[in-house]
């Protein structure tokens, strides 16, 4: 009976909403990350589609805040990977807007 003391017997499940919010912040820190990079090796002169990847960026960003807020409320869910969403995607939209903000004045 040893082994069935390694398991968790509950109903509770990962959201899939909350997980396709970390893949989307993920994915927004990675293209933000290469358009820093890109930025750097082009001398510090910003292309057009580098704001352009910036802005797609900051709009998932937000909706994957959104996701992890949503997942984030409802009952009888592990709560990692909404809790992960809402700060990476967090980080990731005040990042973008950071960007933005410098990019405008």
């Amino acid at each position: 009976m040893g082994f069935l003391l390694r398991y968790k017997f509950t109903n509770k499940r990962h959201p899939a909403i909350a997980i396709m919010s970390v893949i989307l912040a993920l994915i927004g820190t990675v293209s933000l990350v290469l358009v820093i990079v890109s930025t750097c090796k082009n001398g510090g002169v910003a292309l057009p589609r580098y704001g352009i990847t910036v802005l797609l960026a900051l709009l998932m960003s937000l909706v994957g805040l959104i996701f992890a807020i949503v997942a984030r409320t409802k009952p009888d869910r592990y709560t990692f990977f909404p809790d992960l969403g809402i700060l990476l995607n967090g980080l990731l939209l005040i990042s973008c807007g950071g960007i933005l903000f410098l990019g405008l004045s």
